[in-house]
């Protein structure tokens, strides 16, 4: 059995949409996905980039994804990494392909001089949080998270 996790490629945007639309029905939100190919086109391969996806392969299948962006640290004075969306497929799951997509990711981190890596989790998913903590991850609850968006995002803009 073998594994391969590389960045994703020109063409592969309908794979990425596919986990996308897998998470978001895991997530309860399937309808809220509003993305087309051509917009992960233009996000991940566009003039100017604003994403970045990691698939992962088991024996040549495609068997899920990390999809990511640079945020920053004011307080470091850095970059680091944000990880939107990390989805194994079910029939993948239980053969460490999550934990090798957020290791990749870490070296990622560390061969940048990036201090972080993070996302958000949904407070539900206890499967996801026993699993992120199992690898060392730490809730911060400290802080809220806030959000503008649609109708008062165009009436904070005008």
């Amino acid at each position: 059995m073998s594994l391969d996790i590389r960045a994703a490629r020109p063409g592969e945007e309908g794979v990425v949409l596919h986990f996308i639309r897998q998470l978001a029905e895991y997530e309860k939100l399937a309808h809220e996905v509003v993305a087309t190919e051509a917009d992960l086109a233009e996000a991940l391969f566009g003039r100017a980039p604003k994403a970045h996806c990691e698939l992962a392969f088991w024996n040549g299948t495609a068997a899920g994804f990390a999809l990511w962006f640079y945020n920053f640290s004011t307080f470091k004075g850095k970059a680091g990494i944000y990880l939107e969306d990390l989805f194994v497929a079910p029939e993948f799951r239980g053969h460490g392909i999550g934990k090798a997509l957020l290791a990749h990711l870490a070296q990622r981190c560390h061969a940048e001089g990036l201090p972080r890596l993070q996302w958000w989790v949904l407070n539900w998913n206890r499967p996801a949080i026993e699993f992120y903590e199992s690898l060392g991850a730490a809730a911060q609850d400290e802080w809220m998270v806030y959000r503008v968006s649609d109708e008062a995002l165009e009436r904070l803009g005008t």
